[in-house]
């Protein structure tokens, strides 16, 4: 029996197409993917890079392993700094990442402070300048539609009084007199 080329191509397209978006639904949740938006945002107000440790995302990963159950966002208050994001659908880690450096325009260095009404906790964490080693994890809960992606940073962060980072402002003066 000669079996048409047409439907031998069929499955090996599904499968392609499948392992395609297999593919897409681990892209932007790397370390890698987390590391380059948190170091992006950290540049951009001269804090040195945070690097990924193992170690904190292992305890991301346990800690949020708890809370697929009911999907309910409650920081762990652990040893770390925490910022935690859900979404009823699928987020990506970059997505999660972006959305914590979003909140930068509500953060008024002068003042050390949220605009009023709005939260910027999550970005003073990306940005917290003694914050070197950071690891993240992502869980799926057990409703299977909603996500939950936790970043603990090492030191933590946040401390109430401290500035996240450090603005040097130049002065320019000109001395119009002689040599």
């Amino acid at each position: 029996m000669v079996v048409p080329m047409t439907s031998l191509l069929l499955p090996l397209m599904v499968i392609l197409i499948l392992s395609t978006l297999t593919q897409i639904s681990y892209a932007q949740n790397s370390p890698q993917d987390y590391l380059n938006i948190h170091n992006k945002a950290r540049s951009q107000v001269g804090v040195g890079p945070i690097h990924w440790d193992t170690k904190l995302a292992s305890y991301a990963q346990n800690y949020i392993n708890q809370l697929k159950a009911n999907c309910k966002m409650v920081h762990s208050k652990g040893p770390y700094g925490e910022n935690l994001a859900w979404s009823s659908g699928d987020i990506t880690g970059a997505g999660a990442v972006n959305m914590w450096v979003g909140e930068k325009k509500y953060y008024d260095y002068k003042s050390n402070s949220c605009a009023v009404g709005y939260k910027c906790g999550h970005y003073t964490q990306v940005v917290w300048r003694d914050s070197v080693r950071v690891g993240c994890a992502k869980v799926k809960c057990n409703d299977g539609r909603s996500t939950i992606i936790s970043c603990n940073y090492d030191p933590p962060g946040n401390y109430i009084g401290q500035r996240p980072f450090d603005i040097f402002e130049v002065s320019l003066s000109f001395n119009h007199g002689s040599f």
